[in-house]
């Protein structure tokens, strides 16, 4: 599955103006986040039948968002109430949910026989 991502750099290349791009970090976050969610729901189906593996995806990924959001706020603070806060905290979410993504691709890519795998094989 291949996202806008690199559509979206180099229109916010091209951006202008400061609301320009605060918009498009905003939709660079925003594609980011829905590719995090079809890696997670694909990680849920492969957990299908396993309650207590999907507990702790669940559990993992609560802990995830608010370790992002908290992580975002800190490096976003130097300028809180600015008019570049908003590029920097959607920038931020953006990067660590890119990351996230990237964990989800490897676990649903891993080998079989990869004791650091979570998941069962992929069905062929």
């Amino acid at each position: 599955m291949v996202f806008a991502s690199s559509a979206q750099a180099s229109s916010c290349a091209d951006a202008l103006t400061q609301a320009d791009m605060n918009a498009c970090a905003a939709a660079a976050y925003e594609t980011a986040d829905k590719e995090l969610n079809v890696f997670y729901f694909q990680i849920q189906q492969r957990l299908a039948g396993d309650t207590e593996a999907l507990i702790r995806l669940r559990d993992a990924q609560r802990a995830w968002i608010g370790f992002r959001d908290a992580e975002c706020a800190f490096e976003s603070s130097g300028v809180a109430g600015g008019s570049v806060y908003p590029m920097i905290l959607s920038s931020c979410r953006a990067r660590l949910t890119d990351s996230r993504v990237e964990d989800f691709r490897y676990y649903l890519d891993c080998e079989e026989g990869d004791l650091s795998c979570p998941l069962p094989p992929a069905m062929k």
